[in-house]
């Protein structure tokens, strides 16, 4: 039994070492857009209805923060489906191993909302900034199972996170615009890259959609 056990132990390492060292190709190109147009679409309704987002703090990171779990959900359905497709008997270790990448710099997006909101709630201008420079910290750290150049997203988005957090430093305003456009390019920028990366797998062209 010891043997057996040990044996289990070391396919459950190997494979798990696989997903790690696998390209992961569970992000599909299209639901990426869709979340991109969903930045644009929430910054525009927030435009639109959103008086003084600055004096509404409550409801200007609620709506962002509603975009963001419908934008997940859907990256998640897609993911599983798409991995269970591509990587076949593999499919749950490789959307594991996504999640370990993401996972961190998700939870220290939301501790820092909680810790914003509950103790410094005069320096909540500052999440939108930071909410990118982490969302390029994932994307460096899942680098290593997503194609390379993810990195340009993730370069894109720490830039305009410090670019972001430079311009609300002078009066401490919140903008629908300082979350919409970031997200909209990076998000449009990931769903071209894996756009390209899918067709390269296929042995497609390499032009852009």
């Amino acid at each position: 039994m010891q043997d057996l056990d040990k044996a289990l132990a070391d396919i459950v390492a190997i494979r798990t070492q696989i997903a790690r060292e696998t390209a992961f190709r569970g992000l599909g190109s299209a639901t990426l857009a869709a979340t991109s147009i969903m930045a644009i679409g929430t910054a525009c309704l927030q435009a639109f209805w959103l008086n003084d987002p600055t004096a509404r703090p409550f409801l200007y990171f609620g709506g962002w923060i509603v975009a963001a779990a419908l934008a997940f959900t859907l990256i998640g359905i897609e993911t599983v489906r798409r991995s269970r497709r591509l990587h076949s008997g593999l499919a749950d270790e490789m959307v594991t191993s996504a999640i370990e990448s993401f996972l961190p710099a998700a939870g220290a997006g939301l501790c820092l909302a909680l810790v914003f909101g509950r103790f410094a709630p005069d320096d909540v201008w500052m999440l939108p900034g930071l909410w990118q420079v982490l969302t390029g910290l994932g994307l460096f750290a899942a680098a290593r199972i997503l194609p390379k150049a993810v990195q340009l997203a993730g370069a894109w988005y720490l830039l305009a996170g410090l670019s972001v957090f430079a311009l609300a430093s002078g009066d401490h305003r919140l903008s629908p615009w300082q979350m919409g456009l970031p997200f909209a390019v990076g998000q449009g920028m990931l769903a071209v890259i894996m756009h390209r990366a899918m067709m390269r797998d296929q042995g497609g062209s390499d032009a852009a959609p």
